[in-house]
Order: structure tokens, then C-alpha cells, then sequence
């Protein structure tokens, strides 16, 4: 529900409005303009009665949300959120964000020298899997800590901010310590328990969209994160499941606009994971910035054909190179940078 306050309404009026509705449980945002204030109520606002509350001289409209998001919604939160990865801004209106790094991470050699060959193409950020979610239970399930701590090696040497994937909540402490933007990837993406759990950690949260999961089912998995204290909030779209068998997964441009009004958060793609072929990612990532993503996350390997994991979606390094090359074009185009 959205109350909007008469212009100049008294100090006093506005807290003791405010205090009514935490009375009845419900969080007040409240969002000052120069000539009005706007409060959004988040909660069950069922038993409120928009005659009730107009009775108060100083309301001047009261509107119901009909979306089941509150916190991502636009309407609550005009401005875009910018969210701050170890002093990498994602969001807003100007800079593109670039990740990249192979899906696993392989020993501290390998990770160590595609970290620094991603640096020195202009990525922002390294991704690497130390924990992986593989379909096979006989394929490479990721080197576990170890993995972890050859990523921070990793970041000590070209001063990346790492991304990995966390699995369950029992390693959130290791993460906590060691990781700078936490991935919660798409089969966890209604692990509600999870999504608690990582609400209640002071870390970003980078939140891949399930394979067949709709827009609303995205955003509330969003919510579930912001209700339990964590506003810090990235999705990734990273393709969906279709009937299509000529990509691994059918990349969803159209949720870059729909996102960008019905949210304030910041979103990036994945082309690598929407794809499943190096061929196909240099199109699907610039048009992806065309169509205002505020980053992408790329899966870069040295030696793909010896990759442990999805060697056929990784780019070599000189791919990846001139990708950025080419994507500065099209930022520069729309006004943006990377």
C-alpha cells in the first residue's frame, strides 16, 4: 500500500502516521520528496481500510500494490539501488560491470592465471566454482574450501573481487569471510531457507533466475533475501527452459526492461549458462547491453577443451578480450561505460 501526505504536513502528524501503522506490524518506507512524502507499507495490509486512512487530513491519496513484492518494487524505491561489491558499483545509469572466470575452479595455478588474464582484458570481477550443482552425481563436484582459498589467492594477486556460488547454508561462514559477492545459483533459487539465510549476511547477493521460473517467482525469491535485512540484491538472468534444443537454455532479453521498471535492483546476464556455446556469446552479451544490463557474467577458460566443466560456453581470453572491445561500442552508444 502506498500513502501519499499533503504537502507540508507536520512533523508530528507524519511520525505519529508512522507509529500507527508499526503498531499494526507493518514496516513503513518512507521516501521524502521536496513537495510531498510517500510512505509504503509492507505487510499484511489486508484490514486497512482506505476510507480509514483518508480520514486523516493530511493524506492526500492511498493506492494498494497489487504486486506481491514490496521491497524490490519500483514503486517503493524510485531510484535505482546501486550495489557495492568490495568498491565495485552495480547499477545506476553509467558504468557496465564485467565478470569473468571459468565455471571451476581447477587448483590455485589455474584460477591464479585465467584471474589474471580476465584483469588484464578489464574485467571487474573473477567468478569461479569452488561448490558445483552438477546434474550428474559422477561429474566434478568443485574442490570445496580449497577452492575457496585458491580464490582468495586469486584476488591477492590481481585485487579482483570474487564471486562464487553458495550451496547451503552450513557454509555461509566461509563465505562471510572469504567471498565478495555471494551467487546463489538457479536450482537454489526457491531454497527458501537459504534465501533467509543470506538475508541475514553483509554481503552482496548476485540471484540467478530457476531454470523455469517466471518473473514474479525471480523477484519474490528477491524479496525473501530483503525481508530478512540484506537491500544488497543483483539478479541474473541466465536463460530459461524452453522447448528449444539448439541452446542449452533460451536467453530472456525481454526481462532486462521489465526488470528495470518494476524493480530498482540491478541486474546482469549471463550468456554463457543461456547459451551453453562460446559461438553464441558475443551477440547475446551486446545485445544484452543494448538492452540496459548493468553487467554480465562470462565463463573464461584458457583451455576449454580440457576445462573440467562447461568447456563448450567458455570463451578463451583473446574472445573475451575483443567481447569487451566491442561491447565498449555499444555502451558508449546508449551513453553508458565499462
Amino acid at each position: 500500500m502506498i500513502i501519499t501526505l499533503k504537502k507540508n504536513a507536520p512533523a508530528a502528524e507524519v511520525e505519529k502516521l508512522t507509529k500507527s501503522f508499526e503498531e499494526k506490524g507493518l514496516q513503513v518506507n518512507e521516501i521524502k520528496g521536496q513537495d510531498f512524502n510517500v510512505f509504503g507499507l509492507v505487510g499484511d495490509t489486508s484490514r486497512l481500510y482506505e476510507r480509514d486512512i483518508l480520514a486523516n487530513m493530511w493524506v492526500e491519496n492511498v493506492q494498494r500494490v497489487s504486486a506481491p513484492y514490496k521491497l524490490a518494487n519500483r514503486m517503493f524505491h524510485p531510484e535505482d539501488t546501486i550495489v557495492d561489491v568490495a568498491g565495485i558499483k552495480v547499477g545506476g545509469h553509467e558504468k557496465i560491470v564485467i565478470i569473468g572466470g571459468p565455471c571451476s575452479v581447477e587448483g590455485e595455478d589455474q584460477i591464479c592465471r585465467i584471474a589474471q588474464e580476465v584483469s588484464e582484458c578489464g574485467a571487474d570481477m573473477l567468478r569461479g566454482g569452488a561448490y558445483k550443482p552438477r546434474t550428474s552425481p559422477y561429474a566434478f563436484q568443485g574442490l570445496g574450501y580449497e577452492g575457496i582459498l585458491d580464490l582468495v589467492k586469486a584476488r591477492e594477486l590481481t585485487g579482483l573481487p570474487v564471486v562464487s556460488e553458495l550451496m547451503s547454508a552450513d557454509k555461509i561462514d566461509e563465505f562471510a569471510e572469504h567471498v565478495d559477492l555471494v551467487q546463489i545459483g538457479a536450482r537454489n533459487m526457491q531454497n527458501f531457507d537459504l534465501l533467509k539465510a543470506v538475508g541475514h549476511m553483509n554481503k552482496p547477493v548476485l540471484l540467478k533466475r530457476g531454470m523455469s521460473a517466471t518473473i514474479e517467482e525471480w523477484i519474490m525469491s528477491a524479496e525473501y533475501i530483503m525481508a530478512n535485512g540484506n537491500p544488497n540484491v543483483i539478479l541474473c538472468e541466465r536463460g530459461i527452459r524452453t522447448f528449444e534444443k539448439y541452446t542449452r537454455n533460451t536467453m530472456d532479453l525481454a526481462v532486462i526492461p521489465i526488470i528495470k521498471e518494476r524493480t530498482h535492483l540491478p541486474i546482469v546476464i549471463d550468456p554463457s549458462h543461456a547459451s551453453g556455446d562460446w559461438k553464441l556469446i558475443e551477440p547475446l552479451s551486446l545485445a544484452a547491453i543494448a538492452a540496459g544490463a548493468d553487467g554480465l557474467i562470462i565463463e573464461v577458460h584458457d583451455h576449454p577443451s580440457a576445462a573440467w566443466s562447461d568447456g563448450a560456453q567458455s570463451l578463451k581470453p583473446e574472445n573475451f578480450q575483443t567481447l569487451i572491445q566491442k561491447a565498449k561500442l555499444v555502451a558508449q552508444a546508449i551513453g553508458r561505460e565499462l
